[in-house]
């Protein structure tokens, strides 16, 4: 009775262990880094901030500062998701994602072919006055 209960503890053990790695193993990142070229704002950055408006929370409550982005471009040029590395609230984080969407840039090329990349940015939000 006890060789029959190990054995299906390290049964149980091996089927979970197996489990856990073949289910939660990472899949490549199909984002790129580095390119040749590099996606570039069509429209250089005035194209982006075109696309915010400054919040009013963060007005009333004069939160200045740069939100830094990470921006996930795909092989057309369209932003896939934008994830935010270090934000300054007030409502700026959002905008700056929203603002960021709606920008089309210009493919990343490896060898003259359209590629998905990782575009890190900083979106500055400053009081005037």
């Amino acid at each position: 009775m006890r060789v029959v209960k190990y054995s299906f503890i390290g049964f149980l053990f091996f089927v979970l262990f197996g489990f856990t790695q073949t289910t939660f193993a990472q899949q490549p990142d199909p984002y790129v880094p580095f390119a040749e070229e590099m996606p570039q704002p069509v429209g250089g950055a005035p194209a982006i901030y075109k696309n915010i408006k400054y919040p009013n929370m963060a007005k009333q409550a004069g939160i200045q500062g740069k939100v830094y982005v990470l921006i996930y471009i795909n092989e057309r040029g369209g932003v896939d998701d934008v994830k935010i590395v270090k934000g300054i609230g007030g409502g700026c984080d959002e905008a700056a994602i929203a603002g960021v969407k709606e920008t089309k840039f210009s493919p990343a090329k490896n060898g003259g072919k359209p590629v998905k990349a990782k575009l890190s940015m900083a979106i500055e939000f400053k009081l005037s006055g």
